[in-house]
């Protein structure tokens, strides 16, 4: 983190411009000339005006990508080419942290030193692995007889269309474009309209890194309206989504009813975390379940929501926990001492304040939290919440909250905390805390979630893949694996 201090944050917010024009074919476009404003939740007042994209700007953005891919350079040039273009990108955006990591905290409430620290550091690295991946991957030729020859290609798959939400909006589209540029694939990216402004910043880098225009294109707008009409692109070949469970139901059936394009989908999640009586630390075990509900202010789709507690460690866990929760600072994103900035929005906020509130009705005990702080900022604030007592068939135990609220649910012993685990839509991500190395490998097999982190959370690095099971998604994000999305495979037989 650079030693910025507050008040030089504030100027800097105060000064801060950005143009809300899409970013098509490599140039600003206006489009058909309606706005939409973006409201920082740290304070509720507009930052900028942004194009309101429909069905014409999709149509202009598909159609340049069309022709990047069909007739451009880009799927023709040789992968170290495609490699150094990234390359030179992830430097840009090194180069530019600190407007971007600006940009992130105004649009979607981040603090400040986690949008520099953490989300761009997380873009840079996706931008140079793939830079340096590109021209490592390797086709094969299977052993046939001898009068033939078979070869195995992967080629581009064409136009991606890649929709993103505002936890993340760096990181998670980073994860998509990377990929799909470093295999040849030309993309249309459609931000949340709650935090578009960085999204339309790295589409602008990119055409300054050299990345030829068309290749990466971004639409700004709403998602029954932009998103709908990326969904249902004739010349759309790729679709990559990541958000609700709802709307990748919808992206379904964009897909049925239009061209029958791949679909893959990143969704919700409500991830157990497991703590056994033998876990090698208790109180890093319930420290890290605290950061891990409260980070990015539980808007997380990972986010451990679920603390599974042994009922003979359970009150010393929880209590552990609502002490952490009540020692975090709430405050201003741009403050670098914050730790809990606010939620996206006022439509959110009440969200997740009316799960709160089926929380209490439902009978669970509220052990701290539960208020909006703050509110005379104008900023979407809360306080962190944890509740346990919940009940495993209630509301707060099954549905995806998304913002930063615990519930702790006590077991007796381990095929308990195993139901308990698996007994949801979702199937994200999931944590577990022992000391047992049997334990370890027994539980992770079986628990049903994409990831299963054993005495941590949220770690790992792009050389592994992210993905769901069951109503969590398909396909994987971030390493190797995530290429095979981008791509076509191809058989192609020579009689010799």
């Amino acid at each position: 983190m650079p030693a910025v201090p507050h008040d030089e944050w504030l100027r800097r917010a105060k000064a801060f411009q950005l143009s809300g024009a899409h970013h098509i074919d490599g140039a600003e476009e206006a489009g058909g000339g309606a706005v939409f404003p973006v409201v920082s939740p740290r304070d509720g007042r507009v930052v900028a005006d942004v194009a309101d994209g429909g069905a014409a700007e999709v149509d202009a953005a598909v159609a340049a990508a069309r022709r990047a891919f069909d007739t451009g350079p880009w799927p023709r040039l040789a992968p170290a080419e495609r490699g150094r273009a990234l390359l030179r990108l992830a430097d840009l955006l090194e180069e530019r942290r600190e407007e971007l990591a600006l940009t992130v905290s105004l649009e979607m409430g981040k603090p400040i030193s986690d949008a520099y620290g953490i989300e761009l550091r997380a873009v840079i690295s996706t931008f140079r692995w793939y830079g340096q991946l590109a021209d490592k991957l390797t086709d094969s030729a299977p052993h046939t007889a001898p009068d033939a020859l078979a070869l195995v290609t992967r080629e581009p798959a064409g136009v991606v269309g890649a929709v993103v939400p505002w936890n993340f909006p760096l990181t998670l589209a980073g994860w998509k474009i990377a990929p799909a540029l470093a295999a040849g694939c030309t993309v249309v990216l459609k931000p949340s309209e709650n935090a578009p402004l960085s999204a339309l910043l790295l589409g602008r880098l990119a055409t300054e890194a050299g990345i030829p225009p068309g290749v990466l294109n971004v639409v700004t707008g709403d998602g029954p309206t932009a998103g709908r009409a990326l969904g249902l692109h004739p010349d759309v070949d790729v679709l990559a989504f990541t958000g609700s469970t709802a709307v990748g139901r919808h992206f379904l059936r964009y897909a049925a009813d239009s061209n029958l394009k791949r679909v893959w989908l990143e969704l919700g999640g409500k991830s157990p975390n497991i703590v056994l009586p033998d876990a090698p630390d208790l109180d890093r075990a319930a420290a890290t379940a605290a950061w891990g509900i409260f980070f990015n202010q539980g808007e997380m789709c990972t986010a451990p929501s679920r603390l599974l507690v042994h009922t003979s460690i359970a009150e010393r866990v929880t209590e552990a926990v609502v002490r952490r929760a009540r020692e975090l600072k709430v405050g201003d994103p741009l403050d670098p001492e914050t730790e809990m900035g606010a939620l996206v929005g006022r439509a959110h906020l009440d969200r997740v304040a009316g799960h709160i509130r089926h929380g209490v009705d439902e009978g669970a005990r509220l052990r701290t939290g539960g208020d909006r702080v703050l509110a005379e900022t104008g900023g979407t604030y809360l306080e962190p919440t944890v509740f346990d007592r919940v009940d495993p068939g209630s509301r707060l135990a099954r549905e995806e909250i998304f913002g930063p609220v615990l519930s702790v649910l006590a077991f007796d012993d381990l095929d308990e905390a195993v139901r308990l685990a698996n007994a949801t839509e979702y199937g994200l991500a999931a944590g577990l805390w022992t000391s047992d190395l049997s334990t370890a490998h027994r539980v992770s097999r079986a628990l049903r979630a994409g990831t299963v982190w054993v005495n941590c959370y949220e770690e790992g690095d792009l050389t592994v893949p992210f993905g769901g099971m069951k109503q969590s998604g398909n396909g994987r994000d971030k390493s190797v694996h995530a290429l095979e999305k981008y791509t076509e495979l191809k058989t192609t037989w020579i009689q010799l």
